[in-house]
């Protein structure tokens, strides 16, 4: 279960680092400029989706162990 749990760290570390490469890279900033100008919605809307998949993850968790 410990390798799970860690697992699942890991891959949710992995997409917070991956979603913020994406969203600084210079294509992106080329490809669509708007994205510099609305930096608070779009992290705030990230932030939400990270916290919504990490409870998620912990009632998973609860469920699994409970189980």
């Amino acid at each position: 279960m410990t390798a799970t749990v860690a697992l699942l760290l890991a891959l949710i570390l992995f997409a917070a680092v991956a979603t913020f490469r994406i969203g600084v890279s210079k294509p992106n900033r080329e490809g669509n400029p708007d994205y510099d100008k609305r930096t608070g919605a779009n992290t705030l809307r990230l932030t939400l989706f990270y916290a919504i998949a990490a409870v998620v993850a912990v009632a998973a968790l609860i469920w699994y162990v409970a189980s």
